[in-house]
């Protein structure tokens, strides 16, 4: 399975950023990608006015999100702003395609670090997976990588792959907690996870907005083992990753931590 991550710095302008996105996916069908993920507020940046920028997920951003797929013939897994009850909005993960239609909404809000989320934010309740020529994925968003629980769901729902697109806050030790998170939860749940941040803004020589969570890059595909197969450093790439799929039962033969696992 052949996949690729998209590593942008998105701006507050939803339609600026779906030319992004389109430009993007075509790169990764050249490249043979099945699947390509782009990063949580793919749709527009955070330190952006959410609500008047939120659609439903038949609203024409979503839908010009599928014609991209459409038109690529690959699965675009893209953050975009859902409407939400008390003017807030959720935080959601569009992955469509080829026989592929699902939508996540995030369910640990980063309240942390002075930044609170919940303020503008809904907090979603369902385990989500998808899946792509046989192969399940799980889904999951930013600061849910900091409970293992979600992904360890993943893998009980029968994903060997998680992707978990992220716009990350900047600050000290703050990318050495995400490179330790996103391998702790592959190894917690011993599948893949696709983790794709959005690219740092100084890299992208694009200002960034106070202390909102923009993103610092070192996107990454970590095995089911724990080891980081590839990466990206703080600026804009396109991360193509090959994943041997037949590698996470090994993996879960060797270190079967979730089969060891008891009820507490």
């Amino acid at each position: 399975m052949r996949i690729a991550l998209s590593q942008i710095t998105t701006g507050p302008r939803p339609e600026e950023n779906l030319a992004l996105l389109s430009e993007q996916a075509r790169l990764a069908a050249d490249a043979g990608a099945r699947v390509v993920v782009f990063p949580e507020a793919a749709m527009a940046c955070f330190g952006t006015p959410l609500a008047p920028l939120a659609q439903p997920l038949d609203g024409p951003w979503a839908t010009a999100v599928r014609q991209i797929a459409k038109e690529a013939r690959l699965v675009v897994v893209a953050g975009m702003f859902t409407p939400a009850p008390d003017g807030k909005v959720a935080n959601t993960l569009l992955a469509t395609g080829p026989g592929v239609e699902a939508s996540y909404d995030k369910i640990h809000l980063y309240d942390a670090f002075g930044f609170a989320e919940s303020d503008t934010v809904a907090p979603g309740s369902e385990v989500v997976t998808f899946e792509v020529d046989g192969t399940r994925f799980g889904l999951a968003t930013c600061y849910d990588v900091r409970f293992p629980e979600l992904f360890r769901a993943h893998a009980d729902a029968g994903a060997v792959v998680s992707v978990l697109p992220a716009s990350w806050g900047a600050g000290p030790g703050k990318r050495e907690q995400w490179e330790l998170l996103i391998r702790a939860r592959a190894l917690d749940a011993t599948l893949y996870l696709a983790a794709v941040d959005q690219a740092d803004p100084a890299a992208s020589g694009v200002p960034a907005a106070s202390n909102a969570p923009t993103g610092i890059g070192h996107s990454a595909v970590v095995g089911p083992d724990g080891t980081v197969r590839e990466h990206l450093e703080e600026g804009p790439g396109l991360l193509i990753a090959d994943l041997d799929l037949d590698e996470v039962a090994s993996v879960r033969r060797s270190i079967p931590v979730l089969a060891n696992r008891r009820s507490l």
